[in-house]
């Protein structure tokens, strides 16, 4: 997906709610696109809470059929642990839940990777020919702690033995959410960016009642079917579900105000 033109968002204040360490991207195509990115995480990546059991799984990898990476961070931790360790096998074959997590992957030397096209989630991985007739696989997921059991539910009924291996796991930041409403207040956020179900949750509990009202009032961007579900849910009024990653999210927004008035105070 080309980048979008310069200077189409220009005006406008897009709040980036990616985890920690991992919204840069995303505020790189904001500003080339004219807009100011206002960047609050509302997940943090760490550790997984049993970390013997990722390297126990890294050192058994010879024993499995397929390893299934869920995310761009299942990747960047299980490989670590992996490039520590050993080389990975050159039997094994991968599947990433997206382009993006197939393009890790690759980067770290795993060629022969199943990814699904056009979406990003489990059910479109299990779409995929290569994963229909599984029976007799053992199967390990790299995931962080918690999570949608679909993936591996869907594969153990179709004959494959299946063992999840959490990564890391997610925290809600310790953040003042004060300035961010403030500037709310004074109509300095024009669009919220959401990138999973648990960071929306935890974007509602760190911005209190007071910022919640904001939030519901603010247009909302998500790049999957089911974040964009869970914000009408808690009750935002205007959800635009967007094409995946950050270039789905930043051509949404361009998209949106493409033929739309130029943003107040602006020339």
């Amino acid at each position: 997906m080309s980048a979008p033109a310069r200077g189409r968002l220009a005006g406008r204040r897009i709040l980036v709610t990616r985890p920690a360490g991992q919204g840069e991207r995303l505020a790189e195509l904001i500003r080339a696109a004219g807009g100011e990115p206002i960047v609050f995480p509302v997940l943090e990546i760490r550790e997984p809470a049993d970390p013997a059991a990722l390297d126990a799984a890294v050192e058994r990898l010879d024993e499995f059929t397929l390893a299934v990476f869920v995310s761009l961070n299942a990747v960047e931790r299980a490989m670590r642990a992996v490039e520590a360790r050993r080389r990975w096998p050159a039997r094994l074959r991968a599947a990433a839940i997206g382009e993006s997590t197939a393009l890790a992957l690759r980067r770290h030397g795993v060629t022969d990777v199943i990814v699904p096209h056009g979406r990003s989630d489990s059910e479109a991985l299990l779409e995929h020919p290569a994963l229909q007739a599984v029976a007799g696989w053992r199967v390990v997921v790299f995931r962080g702690d918690g999570g949608r059991e679909l993936l591996g539910d869907t594969l153990a009924a179709r004959g494959a033995r299946v063992e999840y291996v959490a990564c890391y796991r997610r925290i809600r930041p310790e953040l003042d959410p004060a300035p961010v409403i403030g500037r709310w207040q004074r109509g300095e956020i024009d669009a919220v960016t959401v990138t999973s179900s648990e960071g929306l949750r935890n974007l509602f509990e760190m911005l209190g009642p007071d910022g919640r009202a904001l939030l519901r009032r603010t247009p909302l961007f998500a790049p999957h079917v089911r974040i964009a579900q869970s914000a009408r849910a808690l009750g935002c009024e205007r959800v635009v579900e967007t094409a995946p990653a950050d270039a789905g999210l930043c051509a949404g927004l361009v998209a949106f105000w493409d033929n739309s008035a130029p943003p107040a105070g602006s020339r």
